[in-house]
């Protein structure tokens, strides 16, 4: 692996932004769909460095943004009315349920703990046997490979009082699904590079066939994200529309074969709800028959009525790219990343908070 340091090279950046200037010819709106591309783009000032005729759309890229409503108001009901440990990633902490989230729930006395890998929640279980240990199984096809590997674990160990609460959602359905949105109007995507790695290229060459846009598998740094867009550009301007890897140091066509066994060990394709947008046919993972012991929808059979949303937040506007962070009524005001009124506020991958954080429109 290279220094960090050359993937943000200012002389280079700045080589390829002449040369996406000297490329592009006219108008092309561009999605990136992970939010750790959007962060790059408004952190580093690239969105403002581009020529007026490139238009970059935030996707849906935020695993912890789209988590079903109803999913954050069941994790909240089994760590307060069940009394289970939840454990679960930072980000998913202080993303807002119909009436209350997890740090809420944590100050109320449930015990929710923060880890850094699910396989810790298994050692958890295995150190309290009395204690039912839940872990808020969220992610893209990038952390599945280790939820999956905890409930495979939990399996050997013998364990009883191990489950995973899942929201692991897909990309290429929802890029389908952000194409065929009649309000989209994208000519070419940035896809994931984190995702590839896990999953490979494949996925992505009959959307591209499909539709006729251009997907280019990217990375996150500066120079990847600029390098992406200039193979987009060329791309649409040569009328081409292909799968091209700009992640090759890291991304392999066939991707992590292991790590795609081991899901299909434990997770079968399903429909998913994704917060803001609906349901998008065969998006997500789901707990295998097998595993079902290991599944804590089914194991704790909490029945959550589905609440609305909060009506002043446009979150899934601006998760499908028809609407920027700044175009909401309550950015910056009613909505900080001290009091969100939507997930994409609150995360990490956010465009919302990547806008308010790095964008000097409000005052942080």
């Amino acid at each position: 692996m290279k220094y960090l340091s050359e993937y943000r090279d200012p002389e280079l950046a700045k080589k390829y932004l002449e040369e996406i200037k000297n490329t592009v010819s006219r108008p092309w709106s561009i999605m990136e769909v992970c939010g750790g591309q959007t962060h790059s783009l408004v952190k580093n000032g690239i969105i403002e460095m581009l020529p007026k005729e490139i238009t970059m759309i935030h996707g849906p890229g935020c695993p912890v943004c789209v988590t079903p409503l109803n999913l954050i108001d069941k994790a909240v009901h089994l760590a307060l009315e069940k009394g289970v440990v939840l454990c679960s990633f930072g980000d998913m902490l202080r993303v807002p349920g119909s009436e209350k989230s997890l740090l809420e729930a944590k100050a109320e006395g449930a015990d929710v703990r923060v880890l850094y890998s699910p396989l810790e929640a298994v050692k958890i279980a295995e150190d309290h046997p009395k204690k039912e240990v839940v872990f808020f199984a969220v992610g893209f096809e990038t952390t599945a490979p280790a939820n999956a590997l905890s409930v495979i674990h939990a399996h050997r160990k013998g364990l009883k009082n191990y489950s995973i609460l899942a929201s692991h959602v897909l990309v290429p359905p929802a890029i389908k699904a952000v194409i065929d949105d009649e309000e989209s109007r994208i000519d070419g995507f940035l896809a994931a590079g984190h995702v590839c790695t896990i999953m490979g290229n494949a996925e992505y060459h009959p959307l591209s066939a499909e539709y006729k846009v251009p997907i280019v598998v990217t990375g996150f740094e500066p120079l990847d994200v600029l390098q992406g867009i200039l193979m987009v550009i060329r791309q649409l301007e040569q009328r081409q529309s292909e799968v091209e890897n700009q992640y090759a140091r890291i991304v392999r066509e066939e991707g992590n074969v292991a790590a795609q066994k081991v899901i299909h060990e434990v997770f079968e394709v399903q429909n998913q709800m994704w917060r803001g947008i609906g349901e998008i046919p065969l998006s997500g993972y789901g707990v295998k028959p097998k595993y079902a012991n290991f599944d804590a929808t089914k194991k704790y059979e909490v029945s959550i009525a589905e609440a609305p949303e909060n009506p002043e937040c446009i979150s899934g506007q601006i998760m499908k790219g028809i609407k920027k962070p700044f175009e909401c009524a309550q950015f910056g005001k009613k909505c900080k990343p001290s009091n969100p009124l939507g997930a994409p506020m609150v995360s990490s991958e956010g465009a919302c908070a990547a806008y308010y954080h790095f964008s000097g429109m409000v005052e942080a």
